[in-house]
């Protein structure tokens, strides 16, 4: 699928070509930043093809040709060798480290939204839109990202919460049923906690929709995963772009859900903007 970041679609589809083409793709792996400056010419030389090969090639991996896929070989490697510029050096400046940071989360923000399956955002979207109750679960980082989501999601009349401690989640957890939705929040995909608080909310009847990277044990448990993949050195810095990636997806499903209230729903979220002007300074808008 386009959507998907194409190294990985050729190592994936790498069993299912044919000879030839696992030549193509084996290059394609080993040398991506030397395959972006290639004309085909070139590629067929180097990995000892055909040229038509080459084309066949293109097409089993989803792109139209063979100008496609170099531009979306380009586009993800710029991405990578943008992402590896952010680690901070003892003399950088204040410039230079705003630069790194601010660089980094716009292109983390991009493979996101490449990758992003509106099919999926979707799904959750119609999911909470109809639920009784809808509560987010998220340690950490993203405890602060479920607390966001509640604080939007409660302005749209739907009943929720925010939990990020496990005792209070196994708690709400029993408490849900067929007609609630549980969005699990998690930068690793991997939090024994959370994967608990999941179980027990599905052994009641609940929704759950994750928002975690791909083939992560949090992504396949539940029920409707959205998909946002990004590795992020937490050695020395709390999740910072996984953050803001899982905010923004956050305000997708907002927006969605906003939507499918219809547009008599404006005249709610007006009166919630007009109850809250009183509580500004003269001269804020």
């Amino acid at each position: 699928m386009k959507n998907q970041p194409i190294l990985k679609e050729i190592a994936s589809a790498r069993s299912s070509l044919r000879k030839s083409e696992i030549k193509v793709a084996d290059f394609v792996l080993s040398e991506p930043e030397q395959v972006m400056h290639m004309r085909i010419v070139d590629l067929a030389q180097e990995a000892q093809v055909s040229e038509p090969t080459i084309v066949r090639f293109c097409r089993a991996i989803g792109c139209n040709g063979f100008q496609e896929f170099k531009v979306r070989i380009a586009q993800e490697t710029a991405v990578a060798n943008n992402l590896g510029q952010f680690a901070i050096a003892e003399d950088d400046s204040i410039d230079d480290i705003c630069t790194k940071i601010a660089d980094t989360t716009i292109q983390r923000l991009y493979q996101v939204k490449s990758q992003l399956l509106p099919a999926q955002v979707a799904e959750a979207a119609q999911a909470m839109s109809s639920a009784m109750r809808v509560e987010f679960y998220g340690f950490g980082a993203s405890g602060a990202v479920a607390t966001d989501a509640q604080h939007k999601f409660f302005r749209l009349q739907v009943a929720t919460a925010a939990y990020s401690d496990p005792h209070m989640q196994s708690m709400s957890a029993v408490t849900l049923g067929d007609r609630d939705v549980v969005v699990a929040i998690s930068q690793s995909g991997r939090t024994l906690d959370l994967m608990h608080s999941i179980k027990l909310a599905q052994q009641h009847g609940a929704v759950v929709v994750s928002l975690a990277p791909q083939n992560t044990p949090v992504s396949n448990a539940a029920d409707l995963p959205i998909h946002i993949n990004i590795e992020e050195d937490t050695d020395q810095f709390t999740p910072m772009t996984s953050r803001i990636a899982h905010l923004m997806v956050i305000d997708m499903l907002a927006v969605a859900v906003t939507q499918r209230r219809g547009p008599d729903f404006a005249n709610h979220l007006n009166a919630i903007k007009q109850s809250i002007r009183s509580l500004r300074s003269e001269g804020d808008h």
